[in-house]
């Protein structure tokens, strides 16, 4: 197995490389391959991939094996691995699929590192090929087999000069990975691409992905330094988490674009709350890329456009598009094109309008579109360019040239193959065989080109949304929540709730326990009080004063609306008396009598607030789902939501109130004041947290939620959880991991003080810098191996990595007094290294802290964190000079060895 280098996301300063086997290698980069089931039959797939394999630049050996031929194309077969006489790190099966698992052993008894598996015949044909699928996984798994496929059309590494595949040609080299879930749509796209001299860093199919699945592949192009974006088809997410905590990091480097079919509202399941109703899967799927900042294409033909644009420009800085053209109308197209799909029209500045006076004929549009008439000649599209490439105020350019009879396409192209300004650049170059010349130099000269002005500049409206999408998802908001919620444990009497509905086997809440649930969490709630008789009722209506609601009180009931369980605006002590029996009669003619337990009485809150909801859902993919918008009555029918994912920030909160329609109602509108949006936002955090901290709820609909300037209030709250049989452990994830809160400890000083050591949280970034700020030249150089300026450390690119952990991958702790706002007086960090069993660990002690057994609490806290991990090896590349590295390293178990000017240092934990 080869080694390869390990990107480091966390610090892109440090100096040093770490070396760790990486799995996928012995697929991408195999040095020697075996194909089982070779043959030279003309027409058979074993012997399309022997030529694929024999026809390119790979550099390995090609070994063919079938105990049925002697030769393959003239090279020697093989009966099996075993028999084979050199190592093989890839074996590219095309047998029956009922031999498939024999030959897996086979290839594990070979000690082969990885298989790509050709054959159909599996899952995709009913139960008994996915009892076949689980067979070979089972043996993969016990001799650490890496396994693409099966039903698969292979693998190609085109910069390698590897084409593991049936597929007709080999892609050329570039900079694009492409990973498809469809052999079909591989080809298809393998067709376009040499039509439209777009190369590949890899070619994946990844067919049933038993085993080897998209975050598996998202990690290993992510690291991958020929590969500059991702391409994907999908049709089935698969491991959620692995998906999204892989996407979520490497999208903060690399663009990843996804297609994935299945749109229609007839795909979601609906469930028994306004939430589930209104959550399909492929809105919780939208929601979930624009979570972890992966841009999603609608059509095939804008995955082609997105791939083209990114493969050769750069993506835009803003969202000011300049456009040049020799014809009003396709300007116009182009126009109307950016706007709708989120780009500006970029003004022309005062002083480019004068240089572009000065050439252009008097008759010239004199703005944006700049429309340099139909006689334009080349010398006139570069003057224009190079005029407009140079205005601040446009972050990108689109030049448009329609056929007419003085037209120069081929000539007005050589005039841009020289534009490299930094700004991205695209082309339309309308018509047909006409500008057929020109198109093929702009290909060349690496500039997108479109035959229609309106797809050019929807392409770049697209690129910028998703610019300004990684932009935004790291922010805090503008104002922080005055505490941080996460790092808290549950509130106090939230288990006697839980514990109390176990015992009686309940898994719905009546109202009165959900709002208490609601209460605890930081949720306010009209108050509600109980009653088991019309004179209690009276009694609770006269303590809360009139008017007041009567709600009904049943332990088994869903909606009460079903029953006419709801009467509102009760002024006197008769209308509760007669409210309650009305309630309770409707309930018995229902239900039966059993379904009754009373009701609530609770005030009637003033009108003249919007009506909101804000719930929760489980996806059977996606796990826990939060949603928030108009609520009321009519939700189902105004369907003014969104959703998002637990847990939040303040950030993420605001998001997801803003791309609501009522998000300008609350804002103020026509006389009305705005409601405390700040504290909308900080409901949505504690209602995350409700959901992340108590996994056991199923669904929860807060609807109606009403807000107004003068308050924002549940009036009705609905629970219900999941049945008591299921475990803790069989209970939905989170499709994104929350805040460790098991990882909190408690510690002392050798001076004696309590300190608390605990995961980070992005609300520490204002604490990571203070941190920095206390750091000498000395301590930076020991930890970064060369100086590195304070600007650069406290950079907020750098700390998204550092603060916004993804704690499936990476978890850092900080140490500090038990104050919120105290300082940050040492950070360590285990960042996992995906695919494999091994950490790096790295260490920084604030000065002022030096020589306190800081940095041995906080390593032997990684270490235990590591084991909950089930990390298997910790490493820390460490500056020989740096003794109290060393020291603590050695004291706590680690082999030290050191090598020049570094040292490594490695823990075994089995």
């Amino acid at each position: 197995m080869s080694d390869v280098i390990l990107p480091n996301y966390t610090d892109p300063s440090q100096n040093y490389i770490a070396r760790y086997p990486q799995p996928l290698d012995a697929i991408f980069l195999p040095k020697n391959v075996a194909v089982i089931g070779a043959k030279d039959t003309i027409g058979s797939v074993g012997r399309t991939i022997m030529l694929n394999l024999l026809s390119g630049a790979f550099p390995g050996t090609i070994y063919p094996v079938n105990p049925k031929r002697s030769q393959v194309l003239g090279h020697k077969c093989y009966p099996d691995p075993a028999s084979i006489p050199a190592p093989i790190d890839l074996a590219v099966i095309v047998t029956p699929a009922h031999t498939v698992p024999g030959v897996v052993q086979e290839c594990i008894d070979a000690k082969i590192k990885a298989a790509i598996i050709i054959s159909a015949g599996f899952k995709e044909l009913g139960e008994k090929g996915l009892e076949l699928e689980r067979q070979i996984l089972e043996i993969a798994n016990k001799g650490n087999l890496r396994i693409i496929g099966p039903n698969c059309l292979g693998v190609m590494n085109p910069v390698y000069g590897l084409n593991a595949t049936f597929a007709k040609g080999m892609a050329k080299p570039g900079h694009i990975g492409f990973i498809s879930q469809s052999g079909a749509m591989c080809t298809a796209v393998l067709d376009w691409s040499l039509q439209e001299n777009v190369g590949f860093s890899a070619f994946v199919s990844v067919g049933s992905m038993a085993d080897i699945n998209w975050g598996d592949l998202i990690n290993y192009l992510g690291s991958d330094p020929e590969t500059n974006s991702i391409l994907i088809y999908m049709e089935t997410i698969g491991d959620t988490r692995a998906f999204l905590s892989a996407a979520r990091e490497i999208a903060l480097e690399k663009p990843i674009i996804v297609i994935k079919p299945g749109r229609s509202p007839e795909a979601a399941k609906a469930a028994a709350s306004h939430t589930g109703s209104m959550t399909g899967s492929d809105e919780i799927f939208e929601a979930a890329m624009e979570r972890v900042g992966v841009l999603r294409v609608n059509t095939i033909g804008e995955l082609f456009d997105i791939a083209s644009v990114l493969d050769r420009q750069p993506r835009p800085k803003g969202p000011r598009l300049a456009i040049i053209t020799n014809a009003g109308g396709p300007a116009v197209l182009a126009t109307d094109a950016a706007v709708e799909y989120g780009a500006e029209i970029a003004a022309l500045h005062p002083e480019t309008i004068d240089k572009l006076n000065a050439f252009l004929p008097p008759a010239w549009s004199h703005s944006n579109p700049v429309d340099i008439l139909g006689d334009a000649t080349p010398e006139t599209y570069e003057k224009t360019l190079e005029v407009i490439s140079d205005d601040p105020g446009n972050d990108g350019i689109l030049v448009i040239l329609a056929p007419q009879d003085i037209t120069g396409p081929v000539e007005t192209a050589e005039c841009l193959r020289a534009y490299n300004k930094g700004k991205p650049i695209l082309a339309s170059w309308m018509g047909g065989s006409f500008v057929q010349k020109g198109r093929e130099i702009l290909y060349q000269s690496h500039i997108p080109i479109f035959p229609y002005p309106d797809s050019a500049a929807k392409s770049f409206a697209m690129m910028w949304n998703y610019t300004k999408s990684l932009q935004t998802l790291h922010e805090l908001g503008s104002v922080q929540v005055k505490q941080n919620y996460e790092i808290s444990p549950p509130p106090s009497g939230v288990e006697e709730i839980f514990s109390t509905l176990e015992k009686q086997e309940r898994t719905l809440l009546t109202e009165f326990e959900s709002k208490n649930l609601l209460k605890l969490y930081g949720i306010p709630v009209a108050e509600t009080l109980k009653a088991h008789s019309p004179e209690e009722a009276v009694e609770q209506a006269n303590k809360i004063g009139y008017p007041v609601v009567v709600k009904l009180h049943s332990e088994t009931i869903t909606h009460k609306t079903e029953v006419n369980g709801v009467q509102l605006n009760l002024h006197t002590p008769e209308d509760v008396v007669l409210a309650f029996k009305n309630i309770q009669t409707s309930v018995t003619q229902s239900f039966g009598a059993e379904s009754f337990q009373g009701v609530t009485v609770q005030r009637m809150v003033k009108q003249g607030g919007y009506e909101l909801i804000l719930g929760s859902s489980v996806d059977p993919q996606f796990g826990p789902v939060l949603l928030f918008g108009s609520g009321g009555i009519f939700v189902e029918i105004y369907r003014d939501t969104v959703l998002g994912f637990p847990p939040l920030t303040m950030n993420l909160a605001r998001k997801i109130i803003e791309k609501t329609k009522i998000y300008e109602a609350l804002k103020g509108f026509r006389g009305k004041k705005a409601i405390d949006l700040h504290y909308l936002e900080e409901l949505l955090v504690k209602f995350s947290l409700l959901i992340v901290q108590n996994r056991r709820i199923k669904e929860c609909d807060i609807n109606p939620m009403l807000a107004s300037s003068n308050e924002i209030v549940a009036l009705d709250a609905r629970i219900v959880l999941h049945d008591w049989s299921r475990s803790e452990d069989s209970l939905p994830k989170l499709a994104i991991r929350p805040y460790p809160i098991d990882y909190l400890a408690e510690a002392h000083l050798k001076n004696g003080k309590e300190i608390i050591l605990r995961p980070i949280h992005p609300y520490d970034e204002p604490l990571v810098i203070k941190f920095h700020h206390m750091l000498s030249e000395h301590s930076v150089r020991q930890r970064y191996f060369e100086f590195m300026k304070l600007s650069d450390r406290a950079a907020h690119e750098r700390l998204i990595r550092i603060c916004f952990n993804d704690f499936d991958r990476e978890i850092a702790i900080i140490a500090q007094e038990k104050e919120p706002e105290s300082p940050i007086m040492g950070m360590g960090r285990l960042s996992k290294v995906p695919g494999t069993v091994y950490a790096d660990l790295k260490l920084l002690i604030a000065d002022p802290f030096h020589g306190q057994g800081l940095g041995t609490l906080i390593v032997k806290q990684l270490i235990e964190i590591a084991k909950q991990e089930k990390i298997g090896t910790i490493k820390a590349k460490i500056l020989s000079e740096n003794h109290g590295m060393i020291k603590i390293c050695k004291n706590q178990g680690f082999h030290v060895e050191e090598d020049g000017i570094y040292t490594t240092a490695t823990l075994e934990l089995g």
